[in-house]
C-alpha cells in the first residue's frame, strides 16, 4: 500500500496506470464489449465512415440514442464511392442486445454484447476497413496480441538472465570471463535482421499467432544477454555483503546462496527492467506486423491494422484507420511513464521526492 501511495502521488504515473488498467480490461472482455465478433465482415460496407449517433430528434427534442444505416452509392461527379445515411428508419442503440454468439473469457457462452442496435441496424464507432470489418471491434481483439506478446518474452528473458548473471557474478574468475564473453557474442547478433530471416523461412502452414510467438521466443533467447550483464554487475557487489559471507560460513550451497540471498536483492531492478522492456516488444510486434512479417490477416493486431493506413489516400479520407497507431503510442508512453515512476520510487536517492 505504501508503494501504491507513492506511485499515485505522481500524476503522470497515476494516469498511465489507469490507462493501462482500462486497456487490459477492455481487451480481456473484448468478446463482450465489441459489437461484432472477430470474424465479422460486410464487404458492402468497405471503408464505411464512423457511425453518427444522435440524441436529438428532428423536432429538436431529446431522444434515446439512435443512428442511421449507411447506404453505399457511386457519385459520378466525384467519380468515387460515397456513403450516405438512409434516414428512412432509425435504429436505436440498445444495452446488452442479442447478436453473434461468443464466449466471455473463452469460457462462458452467450449471445449478449455490451451494446448494439436493433435488428437490422449497423453501428461502426470507428468505421470499417477495406473488408468491411468493424475497426473498433478489431482494435479490441488486436490488443490481445499487441498488449500481451511482451509478457511471453519476459517469462523467458528474466529467468534466464537472472540465473545466468547470478551464477557468473558469484563464481567469478575464468567461469565469469567465459560466460560474459558468450553473453557479449549473443548481444552482437543483429536481432532485427535475424527476425526478418526467421519470418521468411518459417513454415507457411503455421498460424500467424504460432508464427509470431516463435519469433518472440527466439528474440527473447537473444535479448537475455544484456539483462544478464547488469545482474552480474549487481551480484559482484552483493556477494561481498556480510549476510552472504555468513551463509558461506554456515555451509550453504552456492546455488542456495545465489537463489535465496543474492538474486532477491536485485528485485527492484528486475521490476523496473520488466516495466520498461514491455514497450520494446509492443513496438517489435507492431513493426513486424506492419512490414507483413508478424501477425497475418485475417487475425488482428495493431501493427497489421496500421499497415492499411500507410496509403496516402487513406490518411486523407479515412483517418479512423490511424487509431491503432494512436493506441500504440498511448500504450508505449504509459508503460514508459509508469516504469520511470517505479524507478524513482525504488531508488533510495529519490525517496524524499515522494515523502515531502
Amino acid at each position: 500500500m505504501e508503494f501504491l501511495n507513492k506511485l499515485f502521488k505522481d500524476k503522470f504515473a497515476k494516469c498511465a496506470f489507469i490507462i493501462l488498467a482500462v486497456l487490459y480490461f477492455v481487451i480481456l472482455f473484448a468478446d463482450f464489449i465489441s459489437p461484432y465478433t472477430s470474424t465479422y465482415s460486410n464487404r458492402d460496407m468497405a471503408y464505411a465512415p464512423p457511425s453518427k449517433i444522435y440524441t436529438i430528434d428532428e423536432k429538436g427534442k431529446l431522444s434515446l440514442p439512435y443512428t442511421y444505416n449507411y447506404v453505399r452509392q457511386y457519385d459520378s461527379s466525384l467519380m468515387q464511392t460515397v456513403f450516405k445515411q438512409d434516414r428512412s428508419k432509425k435504429y436505436y442503440l440498445k444495452i446488452f442486445p442479442k447478436a453473434e454468439k461468443h464466449k466471455i473469457l473463452g469460457i462462458i457462452p452467450t449471445s449478449r454484447h455490451l451494446f448494439g442496435t436493433e435488428n437490422g441496424g449497423q453501428i461502426y464507432l470507428l468505421g470499417t476497413d477495406i473488408n468491411g470489418r468493424d475497426v473498433f471491434s478489431r482494435l479490441l481483439y488486436g490488443g490481445r496480441i499487441s498488449m500481451t506478446v511482451g509478457f511471453l518474452a519476459l517469462f523467458i528473458v528474466f529467468p534466464i538472465g537472472l540465473l545466468y548473471g547470478g551464477i557468473s557474478g558469484y563464481l567469478g574468475g575464468i567461469i565469469d570471463t567465459l560466460m560474459m564473453r558468450f553473453a557479449e557474442a549473443t548481444m552482437a547478433i543483429p536481432s532485427f535482421y535475424l527476425l526478418i530471416i526467421l519470418a521468411a523461412i518459417l513454415p507457411s502452414g503455421m498460424t500467424s499467432v504460432q508464427r509470431f510467438s516463435l519469433i518472440v521466443v527466439i528474440l527473447a533467447l537473444i535479448g537475455w544477454a544484456g539483462f544478464a550483464r547488469v545482474v552480474r554487475g549487481m551480484v559482484l557487489s552483493i556477494k561481498e555483503e556480510d549476510f552472504v559471507q555468513a551463509e558461506k560460513v554456515m555451509g550453504a550451497s552456492k546455488l542456495r546462496i545465489i537463489l535465496k540471498h543474492i538474486l532477491p536483492q536485485t528485485t527492484s531492478y528486475v521490476i523496473i527492467a520488466m516495466t520498461l522492456s514491455i514497450p520494446s516488444y509492443i513496438l517489435a510486434e507492431s513493426g513486424l506486423s506492419f512490414l507483413g512479417l508478424g501477425i497475418q490477416q485475417p487475425d488482428a493486431s495493431w501493427g497489421n491494422m496500421l499497415k492499411e493506413a500507410q496509403e496516402f489516400t487513406n490518411i486523407l479520407y479515412r483517418p479512423w484507420l490511424l487509431t491503432p497507431g494512436a493506441l500504440i503510442f498511448v500504450a508505449v508512453l504509459s508503460f514508459n511513464l509508469l516504469g520511470d515512476a517505479i524507478r524513482d520510487i525504488l531508488d533510495p536517492k529519490s525517496e524524499n521526492k515522494y515523502t515531502r
